[in-house]
């Protein structure tokens, strides 16, 4: 092609390093005092859809085509030196600074982020980016680099199209094209994030699509730019509003539950106002700033200080303590300065500038080796600490909540699950995907135990606090011939308190559609919430159990939820040993229904009822470990092996009800 494809601005846009440089520290600052979201990886989206959209859009004006091999070279030798070389460093250290808890959770992030999808690793996993009560790795934050991994791929496709498309069909108004493809990347993408955010908002959090319309906006900003004049004084002054806007973003907002929602829009604006206002040389502008020789220089090495910061402060986290001071928070933002400078200097940059590809690559592969290896090592090393503490299990050493009542009998052993598997210790239905994820109403039903010629039926119905109590009943009904299916919804009660339109409401409806016709004994469901003082909420729940009683005829039983903390109960007895954490949940408010459970116990005398409180307890003290079983694997959530324990508890309840005779 002998006319360009577009004019556009390709020259170099030093404020726009001192920008990206300004949204690494912000989140820096922000994971390390704040705990929240500053909008700093939404900005570095925004930065990578102007960047990488005038590399492309340079390309093709330069030679009038767009290969792939040469694109993704490039983005070889640019990202994978420095994601391999930090995964290397996070497996070495985890092995020993890390608690095994979570070194298998760790091991699954650091092979998803070595391929680019830890998004979607994370999205699957139920994580929580903002729940400071789950356990975190110190890769997690690698979630927005798989993002702008995939970002650059279907830019390349994006791209690849709209120049067929102009070839194909000789199209002379390119701009128009161009720009009429990215405002619908722009729309559908805004419309599906706030849709999702208000709908699931971890779940929308992490996954590609609803991401799209951050970068889309920089294309667009990219691709218009020439055509947007600025008077120098609005320049100045939008400049320095879209620097302070940006920095009070997640003081100004509470965005814990509001991103990537339309609030996003806000640090997208501020970045807009920025690149807006570098188009002008003003003498007091915020480009004489973030333009400045320090600011480009730190801004060439952002990414490493994204990367590191998180690395650090998580490895501080799990071996001194939960929240740095000042001090040692400056000193993990300055050693991650430091560490990026050097790993991108002997490191990122003899590769990313070698003009050889051959040796580029056999450096990238052996690097790459290196981790596979390591993460092998480490998952051997954690199955061989696992089949030495099974081996040493038996019945009478482990009885979980039935030493309660026995409790000094018990003799000292290593508590099971092995720390390792902890976090995975999941109740069936988790594990053969008869939970129903957050992102779906439809009803999905797991069955279990006689599933032909049964005598009665037990359905087990709400949220995962229902779902966790599933070990036990299956303990309880093993040797009868009982019928036992799982309907449960990961964060949706069995309650009256939701809209029909609402997706947990519609989950709800569909459960009581299928109860009013359905061949079903006894509904099991947790009737309180134990970290809520709201009798509104406890009461909703009660009403729906006696619906389905009044209505339907079925036996209820309601178990008062267990107790719940504000911190994680698993990481604490990890790190701050056991005597700690048993002090942490004796001081702690962990039984917020108490009046309402003693009220509802009085008053109803229609519904089942089963208050298993005491069984969290050692004369008179909440403890975290029961019988030589860990009861928690996080803060709030029970051990398939300590719900297992409550086999004969339940068993003895379920006879009293009497569903078969004996």
């Amino acid at each position: 092609m002998k006319q360009p494809l577009i004019n556009i601005e390709s020259k170099f846009r030093p404020e726009i390093e001192g920008l990206r440089v300004v949204a690494a520290l912000l989140v820096a600052v922000y994971h390390i005092w704040l705990n929240r979201v500053s909008g700093g990886v939404d900005v570095f989206f925004v930065i990578s859809g102007f960047l990488i959209t005038t590399s492309i859009v340079s390309t093709i004006n330069r030679t009038g085509e767009y290969r792939f091999l040469p694109y993704v070279t490039k983005l070889m030798k640019r990202l994978l030196p420095s994601v391999f070389f930090i995964l290397a460093i996070v497996l070495v250290l985890s092995w020993f600074l890390l608690p095994k808890s979570i070194l298998d959770k760790t091991l699954h992030e650091v092979f998803a982020s070595m391929f680019f999808y830890q998004n979607w690793q994370l999205a699957f996993s139920s994580t929580d980016y903002l729940d400071s009560s789950q356990m975190k790795t110190p890769v997690e934050h690698f979630w927005a680099l798989s993002i702008q991994g995939q970002f650059y791929i279907i830019w390349f496709l994006v791209f690849t199209l709209i120049l067929f498309l102009i070839k194909k069909y000789k199209l002379t108004k390119v701009k128009t094209l161009i720009n009429t493809i990215l405002v619908i990347l722009f729309v559908s993408s805004l419309i599906y994030s706030i849709y999702l955010t208000s709908v699931n908002q971890p779940w929308a959090y992490f996954i590609t699509m609803t991401r799209v319309w951050e970068f889309a906006l920089g294309s667009l900003l990219c691709i218009n730019l020439s055509l947007i004049k600025v008077n120098k004084y609005i320049a100045t002054v939008i400049g320095w509003l879209g620097l302070i806007g940006l920095v009070l973003t997640g003081i100004v907002f509470n965005v814990s539950e509001m991103f990537p929602g339309y609030i996003a829009l806000w640090p997208m604006t501020c970045a807009l106002f920025i690149v807006l206002s570098g188009t002008r040389d003003t003498k007091y502008g915020v480009k004489r700033f973030l333009g400045s020789p320090v600011m480009v220089k730190l801004g060439g090495i952002a990414f490493g200080i994204y990367l590191w910061h998180w690395v650090l402060l998580e490895f501080y986290r799990y071996n001194v303590q939960e929240t740095p001071g000042f001090i040692v928070g400056t000193l993990i933002i300055i050693s991650s300065i430091a560490l990026s400078f050097l790993m991108t200097r002997f490191i990122e940059e003899p590769i990313r500038s070698s003009k050889d590809n051959k040796f580029s690559f056999k450096r990238i592969g052996l690097m790459g080796s290196v981790n596979v290896l390591l993460i092998a090592s480490l998952l051997i090393g954690v199955y061989i600490d696992k089949n030495k503490l099974e081996n040493n299990i038996n019945d009478k050493n482990y009885p979980g909540a039935l030493a309660v009542k026995n409790p000094d009998d018990i003799p000292d052993q290593e508590p099971i699950p092995s720390y390792s598997e902890v976090f995975d210790d999941l109740p069936k239905a988790h594990l053969d995907g008869s939970n129903q994820g957050l992102k779906e109403s439809d009803l999905k039903i797991g069955k279990y135990g006689k599933t032909e010629n049964y005598d009665a039926t037990i359905a087990l119905i709400g949220s995962s606090h229902s779902e966790h109590w599933l070990g036990a009943i299956l303990e309880a009904t093993k040797d009868d011939n009982y019928r036992v299916l799982n309907m449960t919804r990961s964060g949706t009660r069995f309650s009256t308190g939701y809209a029909d339109d609402d997706l947990k409401g519609i989950w709800v409806n569909n459960v009581l559609d299928y109860l009013k016709d359905a061949d079903v004994d006894l509904v099991i469901s947790h009737a309180t919430a134990s970290d809520s003082p709201n009798n509104k909420i406890q009461q909703q729940m009660v009403d729906q159990l006696q619906y389905v009683k009044d209505e339907y005829g079925i036996e209820v039983l309601a178990i008062r939820d267990d107790p719940r903390y504000s911190f994680n109960v698993l990481e604490s007895l990890e790190t701050d040993g056991l005597e700690e954490t048993t002090k942490k949940m004796n001081s702690a408010d962990n039984q917020k229904d108490e009046s309402f459970w003693r009220q509802f116990e009085k008053e109803n005398k229609s519904l089942h009822k089963i208050d298993l409180t005491d069984y969290f307890k050692v004369n008179g003290k909440f403890q975290p470990i029961i019988g030589n079983v860990i009861i928690y694997r996080d803060n709030r959530h029970l051990t398939n092996t300590y719900s297992e324990s409550f086999g004969p508890v339940f068993e003895e309840k379920i006879n009293e009800i009497g569903l078969i005779e004996k």
